[in-house]
């Protein structure tokens, strides 16, 4: 039958380095619509997207149920309690799924905090899965770069080339997304490689495919990335 693309998004942080009483993916822009609620309408809006589950931070179980109701998120279909660490948060969500997608199907996990995503984005991050097993969203690095050292200094030019950005979403077959936590797993890697899937591919010598990214897909990290969002959300209800 035809394959499943189910959306995994991301509200367990508890991150408040955007200086605000809340995390930022619960940051309220206008007419008090968190920054979650941004994120997850990319996916609702999408043809392509079958079903969506939220990952949660326990204290906030409620508000994104009511805000589901509120905006009438009909393909959220699983609000599941975030673990203690990022990791632990997507094991979390890949679990759910554990006896409602087959191995074929397409997991894309993309964070709550990151609502400047395009449908382009989307598309492209599941045509190049589709091909090759996984696909991370990724940019060239546009700006000049060079080591970061100690004492405010940078004494290193960096080939800038010879880099890339990884953003959301990472999309994942289902069968191979559950394969790289079971061999990671194995190799007691969990707890000790920073917190991405990506990440655990690159520590377990996995290739991953690049599909198109964009210097406007930021994920909301600083206060200045906030007002940002808020400009470009003034911006399209002004238009």
């Amino acid at each position: 039958g035809e394959k499943m693309v189910a959306a995994m998004i991301l509200a367990g942080g508890s991150g408040t380095r955007v200086g605000a009483d809340r995390p930022k993916q619960f940051v309220e822009i206008y007419n008090n619509k968190p920054v979650l609620a941004y994120t997850v309408e990319i996916y609702q809006n999408n043809s392509e997207v079958d079903v969506i589950e939220i990952v949660c931070h326990s204290d906030w179980m409620d508000y994104v149920k009511e805000m589901v109701s509120k905006y009438g998120f009909s393909k959220v279909k699983y609000i599941v309690v975030g673990g203690e660490t990022f990791q632990k948060s997507v094991i979390n969500g890949v679990r759910n799924f554990d006896s409602k997608l087959s191995d074929n199907d397409i997991v894309m996990i993309h964070y709550g905090a990151s609502p400047f995503t395009t449908q382009n984005i989307v598309a492209d991050s599941i045509k190049v899965c589709r091909e090759y097993g996984m696909a991370a969203s990724c940019t060239p690095c546009y700006q000049l770069m060079g080591t970061n050292d100690a004492e405010n200094k940078s004494i290193n030019w960096v080939d800038r080339d010879k880099f890339v950005q990884i953003a959301c979403p990472q999309s994942f077959k289902y069968g191979y997304l559950k394969d790289i936590y079971k061999r990671a797993a194995a190799k007691k890697l969990l707890d000790s490689i920073e917190p991405h899937t990506t990440s655990l591919m690159y520590a377990l010598g996995d290739v991953i495919y690049q599909s198109y990214g964009n210097q406007t897909n930021i994920k909301i990290t600083t206060k200045e990335d906030l007002e940002l969002f808020k400009a470009v959300v003034g911006n399209r209800s002004a238009n």
